[in-house]
């Protein structure tokens, strides 16, 4: 058996898996951009196959930067959705010599951050990009959603589905690392075309609403708002004109956070260019 990410490997099994034809996720976003009246230059931090960051950019209208540590779905991005400017990047310590009138962390990147240490780096870099008054927008799991509540981790779980003839299917097996705060995640990776199984192992940091807000707090941000949903992953999912609601208890957070206009960034005129 080997190990690897068979969806971050190959990005078009990944938009397959996870399809979003309606891209309600970027249309969400620009909704909440919309909401807290953010400039066009936008960071995509976690941009995946870079589908988001190119609806933005060519319906929107928004000036966006897609970062990613998978070279893939980077390449992928570039293939399949031109107009953003991709980079390679590590979230927790990135430096792209320029700042944004928002940053964005879609799909639970910003869970990646799976120490203290790994979420104060990287909402420093964050506030280091961010113009003076620069919004933060987030969509994650929510950890409070786990006090109690076990019906995610009671598995394993199996899915399917064909692409060009062939069938994979998946058996995902999820727990809590208590000490760590700390989803982790067994899946294998099976398909009939007689390939090797994979095994993919990964983990999100469980962040509860107050321990968010003080890192945001602490790291220089006022939080706008948290909340339930809508949003691009809630049931039901966001639609056009919905506002926000909520008590912070369902399985997904949306938070918006601003820096305050005392932050000043290390670049001072957008970037670094004389």
């Amino acid at each position: 058996m080997s190990t690897g990410n068979l969806l971050t490997d190959h990005p078009e099994l990944y938009e397959e898996r996870f399809p979003d034809r309606d891209r309600l996720a970027a249309r969400w976003t620009e909704d909440t951009l919309r909401r807290h009246g953010a400039g066009p230059r936008v960071l995509d931090l976690g941009c995946g196959t870079g589908r988001d960051a190119a609806w933005l950019h060519h319906h929107a209208g928004r000036q966006v930067t897609g970062v990613d540590t998978a070279e893939a779905m980077l390449a992928h991005g570039r293939r399949r959705h031109p107009g953003p400017d991709y980079r390679r990047a590590d979230m927790r310590d990135f430096d792209l010599g320029r700042t944004f009138d928002a940053v964005l962390c879609l799909d639970s990147a910003l869970l990646y951050c799976h120490t203290n240490d790994d979420l104060a780096s990287c909402l420093a870099a964050i506030r280091r990009h961010l113009i003076p008054g620069g919004l933060l927008i987030a969509e994650m799991r929510n950890g409070a959603f786990f006090l109690g509540n076990t019906e995610l981790l009671d598995g394993p779980r199996t899915a399917s589905f064909a692409w060009r003839g062939t069938t994979y299917t998946s058996h995902t097996t999820l727990w809590i690392d208590h000490g760590a705060q700390l989803l982790c995640r067994r899946r294998t990776w099976t398909a009939d075309d007689g390939s090797e199984p994979e095994e993919q192992h990964s983990a999100w940091r469980l962040l509860f609403p107050q321990e968010l807000r003080y890192f945001l707090t602490t790291a220089g941000f006022e939080v706008l708002a948290l909340h339930d949903g809508p949003g691009p992953r809630t049931e039901p999912v966001w639609s056009e004109g919905d506002s926000p609601y909520g008590t912070t208890s369902s399985d997904r957070l949306h938070l918006v956070a601003r820096l305050s206009p005392q932050n000043n960034s290390q670049y001072s005129n957008g970037d670094t260019t004389p």
